[in-house]
């Protein structure tokens, strides 16, 4: 017999704003494979005796390799009990999900994907701005700043992603964001448009700075902070 897997989105960071299918799930979990930003003050919410198992990866720290992930989830799975694969945000936005998903599929394996709060939204709701303007910001686009080797992905769509009137979120990008301006600026960017830096969203480590384009480039050119980050650009940045 084997177990239940529910992929549980924890949101960016603060256990208020998980839903409550998630708490749901937590509390009645035998296992918890949780990501390195779904711990902390969330976990509180797993019941006594569940095994509690980090896999979380961040970007130039060791990390577990998916395929490990994968696996360690499968085995907890056929032990037969219900498994929470706890991911932050929303597991089905650059979270691997796909893999683990496909990993279950091929053991047999049972699961359901439940939704967690975006760590866009939570970036733009801390700035206070919204995402999206009528007439003036029709289109969101939500990209990564890094592929499997940590460079900038090199195949996007640098037109799309230099169009002024769409609000871009970029997420894990901030040692390749002087790069990711130089070609956008290629492509039509003014360098003056408007960014958002933002770190450690809905953590006690949250901080938000107002930029443009070209003033986040050179400061993180310099050198960046630990903390996971989010930016924003376009004309909803200005705030």
């Amino acid at each position: 017999m084997t177990g239940f897997v529910s992929f549980v989105g924890s949101g960016p960071g603060d256990p208020e704003l998980l839903t409550l299918k998630a708490v749901d799930r937590l509390k009645r979990a035998d296992a918890v494979l949780f990501d390195d930003l779904s711990s902390g003050p969330i976990l509180s919410h797993a019941r006594a005796g569940a095994d509690l198992v980090g896999v979380g990866k961040r970007a130039g720290r060791p990390s577990p390799k998916q395929d490990h992930v994968s696996r360690l989830l499968v085995d907890y799975a056929r032990e037969g009990g219900r498994v929470v694969r706890l991911k932050s945000g929303d597991g089905g936005i650059f979270g691997r999900l796909e893999e683990e998903l496909i990993a279950l599929s091929d053991a047999g394996i049972a699961y359901e994907i439940i939704p967690g709060v975006p760590s866009a939204c939570a970036a733009a709701a801390a700035a206070g701005i919204p995402l999206t303007r009528r007439l003036t910001a029709r289109r969101v686009q939500f990209i990564t700043g890094h592929d499997v080797t940590g460079a900038l992905p090199e195949d996007m769509n640098w037109a799309a992603l230099a169009d002024a009137t769409a609000s871009t979120v970029v997420f894990m990008g901030k040692r390749t964001f002087p790069k990711l301006l130089a070609l956008l600026k290629q492509h039509g960017l003014p360098d003056d448009t408007p960014a958002i830096l933002a770190e450690g969203i809905s953590t006690p480590a949250q901080h938000i700075e107002r930029h443009t384009m070209r003033s986040l480039a050179v400061q993180l050119s310099e050198g960046v902070s630990d903390h996971p980050a989010l930016i924003l650009y376009g004309p909803l940045a200005s705030g």
